[in-house]
């Protein structure tokens, strides 16, 4: 099968995959109190500012929409710094339009804790610290780095992250994102240089790898035959797979890079119960196995894997925050230089 460009390709059937994924989830397990299921059909709607893919918000609203009737979801979906801009704006008018807000920057997150309302689901004990922003903001959606092949080139590929800093796998045309992507492709960047070593860059750059400036191009550019391997993540790596795209995905044994996304309730939201019953239903078994299903990743204790993954068997790597604010620009600086990029 020959996929000469995935967003034309995916049109097709995408959405066909999301919505099966939604009507195969797990068994219902999420049971709200009768107070806030009344209250939350009283209000009627919900306003879902996201940056996440707009196929797997879609796939969630209608199991929501299965689950609990009645109750509307407006998505607004935009990359993580246009929905800052926004919310930020609507509460200096004081005309707050959302009602949850799911983003990926923690950092900036961090410094508006201010314009969420204090939440935390009914499962709060089942996350643990380093998968939370602040005692308000929840990890609804995650990503984690897979290494990823095209297994129609690529007959012999690599098995870990330190097989991708070696010449014979440069011969079969690495791809990279750039770390001036966002805070996910840093975390990757921080992970290579932690734990596979100070001098890792400098060796996959000697490789002469192709830089993408995001991870949807670049998976183009593999399904296209392009590129052999890159690492991507799970919310591309595991539904395309599962369409068809001749790509196949594993975690590294080294580790298991994880950014996870900053989901709350905003302060002054106009429909306050629905989005707690939102975040409540997300946020347990039941929704965060759904959400996997879609190609996101877990972060709950005991969370579920993706079909053929043994959650004993994979090293979850997380970055810790404070970390980053401090090391973020000198870090991203010693990337450019060393991959010879340019901004």
């Amino acid at each position: 099968m020959t996929f000469f460009s995935r967003w034309r390709w995916r049109a097709a059937v995408s959405a066909a995959f999301f919505f099966a994924c939604a009507a195969h989830a797990a068994e219902p397990s999420f049971a709200p109190s009768a107070e806030l299921l009344a209250a939350a059909r009283k209000e009627g709607k919900i306003v879902l500012y996201t940056a996440n893919f707009l196929d797997t918000e879609q796939a969630v609203v209608k199991r929501f929409s299965e689950r609990f009737p009645g109750i509307a979801i407006e998505i607004v979906r935009a990359p993580t710094g246009q929905l800052i801009t926004r919310v930020k704006t609507e509460a200096a008018a004081n005309r707050m339009i959302a009602d949850v807000i799911d983003f990926t920057d923690r950092i900036q997150a961090r410094g508006m804790v201010a314009l969420f309302a204090p939440y935390a689901p009914p499962n709060a004990a089942d996350y643990p610290e380093i998968a939370r922003t602040t005692d308000r903001l929840w990890p609804r959606s995650g990503n984690a780095w897979t290494i990823t092949y095209n297994s129609e080139l690529v007959t012999d590929p690599p098995k870990s992250w330190a097989d991708l800093a070696k010449p014979e796998f440069g011969k079969m045309h690495l791809g990279q994102t750039v770390v001036a992507a966002g805070g996910g492709p840093f975390a990757r960047a921080m992970f290579e240089r932690k734990v596979l070593g100070e001098d890792y860059w400098a060796r996959q750059a000697a490789l002469k790898p192709v830089l993408f400036p995001s991870q949807a191009p670049m998976v183009d550019a593999m399904i296209r035959g392009e590129i052999g391997i890159a690492p991507l993540v799970t919310v591309l790596a595991i539904p395309l797979a599962a369409q068809g795209a001749p790509i196949k995905w594993f975690f590294a044994p080294e580790g298991v890079p994880v950014t996870v996304f900053c989901a709350g309730i905003a302060r002054g939201a106009a429909h306050p119960n629905a989005a707690k019953l939102f975040l409540d239903w997300a946020l347990s078994r039941e929704g965060q196995t759904l959400m996997v299903e879609l190609g996101s990743f877990a972060s709950m204790t005991n969370a579920p894997m993706p079909p053929g993954v043994d959650a004993n068997a994979i090293k979850t790597w997380y970055p810790d925050d404070d970390e980053i604010e401090k090391i973020f620009k000198p870090w991203t600086d010693d990337w450019n230089k060393a991959y010879g990029y340019r901004q």
